[in-house]
């Protein structure tokens, strides 16, 4: 086991951490300002957020670069040279998805604090996390002493559309970033509470987005004179054979080590069926049971698909000679994308109706056998003395697919701690973050961030 040299106080057998730094304790004020940078996307305009943050860095004497992937969609990125271990990056996203400001108690875009909270859209996804890892990068720089790593701080756009303009851009044209970059902490995990517990998860591996066009064709005419067989006709029938499929249950590696290790968290009528998924995905009906009753955890045990988009006339009175459907469908990690289009295309059965390839992204997997997670262990459990740490698995996608391609050891980690009913803001309405859950997080990627640059 390596060795990290971690500041606690000792008081008769418990271990407290450290009081927070100021660093720590101006993360508030600076993600409310933060917060107020509109990087709605569409239409992103992330050139903004990183403008912000550059000042930031000017003031603190900290060369960046920016760049622009296509007008107004900035990415910026940081360095902190040191020695030759392999290098750290910190990436967040800037853009943030629409928020209906009808059925928020503030507006989303004020970032004001208030009854022990900071509010607007991006409090918790994600640039709430940017601050953290941001007033971590500038601890670093303050300290003042040899990293034994470079540490990279990265600030991307378009990550809610595809990350094409940010994350995936960087990696096509900056390539250069990356050359020596060993690790990397991103979104995709963090500190929830289960019960009476503290809960860290660490993200490993995600689905992969598979997005799909099904485009049907058939003779056009006008609707009074109603035809046996239309590309309608034709889509409606792909699309129910589509959306009554069910495909086959399986428990990937990773998926079963986080089910055992929430199996705790369960009533006690579900743990023993969490501790032994591969057996438990065999019972139809507990299937349909956890479909109905955890979607995102039925979601982690087989490919699925949701039909979110369907386009055909454009006239109510005209039949058109082609209609589509757009699918979001997500694989597990070990599916091969090809195989599983072919599948499709067996379910639909029709030679009229074609298939397009909208997106689709890699498989991969991190480890959790690295000095980093070790240490994400290590010091989450001394700053809160009873958590735990479970390796996870998304059913959603982040930009770390990019650079896990790259052969980067990518976890997606925050160290704040959040409330179920806080985490309901994600994309939703009211989204907030507690003031002392984001002071005490930033405080833990200091350390953090410390103890893995060796000063």
């Amino acid at each position: 086991m390596r060795t990290y040299l971690l500041v606690y106080l000792f008081c008769a057998g418990a271990v407290f951490a450290a009081e927070p730094s100021e660093l720590a304790k101006a993360a508030p004020e600076r993600l409310s300002q933060y917060i107020q940078v509109n990087t709605v996307n569409p239409p992103g305009t992330e050139i903004a957020g990183a403008r912000f943050l550059a000042k930031v860095l000017e003031e603190a004497g900290i060369a960046y670069e920016i760049s622009e992937s296509a007008p107004g969609r900035g990415n910026l990125w940081a360095t902190l040279k040191g020695g030759s271990e392999p290098a750290l990056v910190l990436l967040h996203h800037m853009d943030v998805v629409p928020a209906d400001e009808r059925f928020w108690d503030v507006d989303p875009l004020s970032g004001v604090i208030q009854d022990g909270y900071v509010w607007g859209r991006g409090a918790l996804d994600m640039k709430g996390l940017g601050i953290v890892q941001l007033q971590a990068f500038l601890a670093l720089h303050a300290a003042a002493k040899k990293l034994n790593r470079d540490v990279i701080f990265i600030a991307t756009a378009d990550e809610e559309a595809g990350g094409s303009f940010g994350a995936g851009w960087l990696a096509e044209n900056r390539a250069d970033l990356f050359k020596n970059v060993g690790f990397l902490l991103n979104e995709g995990g963090g500190g929830s509470i289960e019960g009476n517990e503290t809960v860290f998860y660490v993200e490993l591996t995600q689905k992969v987005p598979v997005w799909l066009r099904i485009v049907a064709h058939g003779n056009p005419g006008h609707g009074s004179a109603p035809q046996t067989q239309t590309a309608v006709t034709r889509l409606l029938r792909a699309g129910q054979r589509l959306a009554e499929t069910e495909f086959e249950a399986r428990v990937i590696p990773a998926a079963d080590a986080m089910f055992k290790g929430i199996a705790p968290f369960q009533t006690q009528a579900l743990q023993s069926r969490y501790e032994n998924m591969a057996q438990s995905v065999q019972d139809p009906e507990f299937m349909a049971l956890l479909k109905l009753t955890n979607p995102r955890h039925h979601a982690l045990l087989r490919n699925a698909c949701s039909i979110t988009r369907l386009n055909a006339s454009d006239k109510i009175n005209v039949v058109p000679a082609e209609a589509s459907l757009e699918m979001d469908c997500r694989v597990l990690p070990d599916q091969n994308v090809d195989a599983f289009i072919s599948e499709i295309a067996t379910i639909v059965n029709d030679g009229s109706v074609r298939i397009e390839k909208l997106m689709a992204f890699t498989p991969a997997v991190t480890s959790p056998d690295t000095p980093l997670y070790e240490l994400i262990s290590d010091l989450t459990a001394a700053r809160h003395p009873g958590s735990r740490v479970i390796s996870s698995m998304s059913s959603g996608f982040t930009d770390s697919h990019f650079f896990r391609d790259m052969g980067i050891s990518c976890y997606g980690f925050s160290p704040v701690v959040v409330a179920p009913e806080d985490g309901r803001g994600v994309h939703g309405n009211n989204e907030r973050v507690s003031l002392a859950a984001l002071i005490e997080g930033t405080q833990t990627m200091i350390e953090l961030v410390k103890a893995f640059t060796g000063t």
